[in-house]
């Protein structure tokens, strides 16, 4: 990852060393720019803070992570989703001592953290979209959601993880996608159900009201 020397990278890799060594609030942008070896105006072109740096980070570990998966035919959806997360956090592996001091930081402020939803969001979609679960409507937008929950609470436990098979992490992501299968069947069932309690057959008159029909006598009136 980060192997194109673009000023873009640069800059991204300077922010995640720096980040290793200080407090994630005491890294400014002119020390990102020194530590890159840009000017400041390159890393404004770039980007317009420190949260769109890590929003540059969050879509190269997208990338990498696509490149690196390949979902058998005979896995679950499940699995793939397991196998991709799991991937996630080993592409992730450098960085974590630098990603644990940013996420110390944004916790005890939202305001900040709330500037990486979207682009949180987007990571659960594409790693969705690489495990071929239907993201179509509604659904879709509850498995992104929730595959967004669930990699929250195991970032968490990734970062305190330090055994080098990651048993902790990987018995919690289980355990997760676990009951988030069974509570999305639930919700399958509750649709169907609903569904088919609707009457069906109902259509509504092509004809403009207040006109009569072309021919028969007048319909009776419902209510």
């Amino acid at each position: 990852m980060f192997n194109e020397f673009s000023k873009r990278n640069k800059a991204v890799r300077a922010a995640l060393v720096l980040a290793e060594q200080r407090d994630w609030g005491d890294v400014t942008l002119p020390d990102i720019a020194r530590h890159a070896g840009l000017d400041l105006a390159d890393l404004r072109r770039e980007f317009a803070c420190k949260s769109g740096i890590l929003r540059a980070f969050q879509s190269e570990v997208d990338a990498e992570v696509l490149s690196k998966s390949k979902p058998g035919p005979d896995q679950s959806v499940r699995d793939r989703v397991f196998d991709m997360v799991m991937t996630r956090f080993e592409v992730m592996t450098p960085y974590k001592p630098a990603l644990k001091r940013i996420a110390c930081h944004l916790r005890c402020r939202p305001g900040e953290a709330s500037a990486l939803a979207c682009s949180t969001l987007g990571a659960q979609y594409w790693m969705l979209a690489g495990a071929g679960a239907k993201l179509d409507g509604a659904p879709g937008a509850v498995r992104v959601a929730g595959l967004t929950a669930i990699y929250g609470r195991v970032f968490k436990v990734w970062l305190e993880d330090a055994s080098p098979s990651h048993d902790k992490t990987m018995a919690t992501l289980d355990r997760a996608l676990g009951n988030g299968e069974r509570m999305l069947e639930r919700m399958d069932k509750t649709c169907s159900m609903l569904c088919g309690l609707l009457p069906r057959g109902w259509k509504r008159s092509s004809e403009p009201k207040d006109q009569p029909p072309a021919s028969g006598p007048s319909p009776a009136t419902s209510v």
